[in-house]
């Protein structure tokens, strides 16, 4: 077992991180030590990580501890938890805009990736047309069904081993059939290396986003979250999101849902940092 202290300059709110990560039943989170434990696996190589907050807002520190893999452990956390993100510069911009007081009231809550790609596109497409206690119960069956635990924290199933899954299977855990095709589909396609997340990583948004709507399944809304939530791209707004919507109608006072045409006028200003306006929305009102 290997520890690591890791620190950076603030602002970063790592408790605010955390009750967001919170959200999601198969995530193993102490809120009261400030840790969570994170599934990663390079190779076929199960590890679990622990990070401990041990900083402050202004001054984060975080110790890092794992059994191997130390180098490779330490790049995907910083990835995960977007420890080389400024926020600094992001409140710094916001503070011109509108959103000002949206960002004084969530000051330094970075936006944190799924711990896996295949998985968060695979959240995705559980979590569509569904509300979110159902998505996430739908989630932790599957997960518990078909992945593997290791010391306490789920791995979801590997792209091989949903391809081999049949509908009936998914459907017995209450998914719909079309649903089921979908992710079947897609771990057939991330199994036989058609969709390579490791290369998507150099890609653009836009080559990103051509690639994945030839998928069945996957819509913009899916497109936009994995971006976001997956890669950790800094400007997106997804504009179809009712959550968005909502917290446009309720920070703004509005009688009814912003339409297309106004969201386009309030995003304009929000550029290049549109996913942390989206993220900080969401936070309005979860």
């Amino acid at each position: 077992m290997w520890e690591e202290k890791v620190s950076f300059s603030g602002p970063y709110d790592f408790d605010l991180a955390l009750s967001r990560l919170a959200l999601d039943p198969l995530h193993c989170i102490d809120t009261e030590k400030r840790l969570v434990k994170i599934p990663l696996s390079f190779n076929n190589k199960k590890i679990v990580a622990e990070v401990i907050g041990t900083g402050t807002l202004e001054n984060p520190e975080f110790l890092i501890r794992a059994d191997n893999e130390k180098e490779k452990t330490l790049e995907r956390l910083s990835e995960i938890f977007q420890w080389d993100v400024k926020l600094i510069q992001i409140h710094e911009h916001f503070q011109t805009t509108e959103l000002k007081t949206l960002f004084n009231e969530h000051y330094g809550t970075p936006l944190v990736l799924e711990f896996d790609p295949f998985s968060s596109l695979l959240k995705s497409i559980i979590h569509q047309q569904v509300n979110l206690k159902f998505a996430f119960t739908l989630t932790e069956r599957f997960v518990k069904s078909f992945g593997e635990e290791l010391d306490g924290v789920w791995f979801y199933p590997s792209p091989e081993k949903v391809a081999q899954l049949s509908v009936e299977q998914l459907r017995e855990l209450q998914f719909s059939g079309r649903k089921a095709e979908y992710v079947i589909g897609i771990a057939e396609l991330a199994a036989s290396g058609q969709l390579d997340f490791e290369k998507m990583k150099s890609k653009s948004d836009a080559e990103v986003a051509q690639e994945l709507i030839k998928i069945r399944g996957v819509g913009p809304w899916t497109v936009e979250n994995f971006l976001m939530f997956a890669l950790g791209r800094p400007n997106l707004f997804p504009m179809g999101d009712i959550g968005i919507q909502n917290a446009l109608k309720k920070y703004f006072n509005l009688d009814e849902k912003p339409t297309p045409a106004q969201m386009e006028k309030y995003k304009e200003p929000w550029s290049p940092y549109l996913s942390y306006a989206s993220l900080y929305l969401w936070r309005s009102i979860e």
